[in-house]
C-alpha cells in the first residue's frame, strides 16, 4: 500500500462522495438562480434583496457556499498532489489554497448573513 505524507487517511471514495454531492447542490443552486433570473426580467434590488432576506434562501446559499469550498479542496488537492511533486512546496501549495478558501467561505458567510 502506498500512502502519501499530505493524505491525512483519506480515501478516494470519500473525495469522490464529496465531490458528486457538492456539484449536485451546485448545479441545484446554478438551476434555481438561473430560472429565477430569467423569470423575473425586470428584478429590481429590493426584489434581489428579498430573496436573500428569506431563511431558507441564505440556508441554501450556505450550503452551496460550503459546497463550493469543498469541491474547491477535493480538486485542487488532487491537482496539486498530482503535479507538484516535492512535499515541502505541494504542502505549501496546499496551505495558501486552504487559506484562500476558508477566507472566500467566511468572506461569503458574513455577506450572506451580515447586517
Amino acid at each position: 500500500m502506498v500512502t502519501n505524507i499530505t493524505s491525512f487517511g483519506r480515501s478516494g471514495l470519500s473525495d469522490w462522495l464529496i465531490q458528486r454531492a457538492s456539484a449536485v447542490v451546485l448545479a441545484l443552486y446554478t438551476i434555481f438562480i438561473v430560472a429565477y433570473l430569467l423569470f423575473n426580467p425586470g428584478l429590481d434590488y429590493y426584489a434581489w434583496s428579498g430573496l436573500f432576506a428569506q431563511t431558507w434562501m441564505r440556508i441554501f446559499s450556505l450550503l452551496a457556499f460550503i459546497s463550493l469550498a469543498a469541491h474547491a479542496w477535493v480538486g485542487l488537492w488532487t491537482v496539486t498532489t498530482d503535479y507538484i511533486k516535492p512535499t515541502a512546496m505541494r504542502v505549501g501549495v496546499q496551505m495558501l489554497i486552504i487559506l484562500a478558501i476558508f477566507i472566500f467561505l467566511v468572506w461569503g458567510i458574513q455577506i450572506l448573513w451580515g447586517a
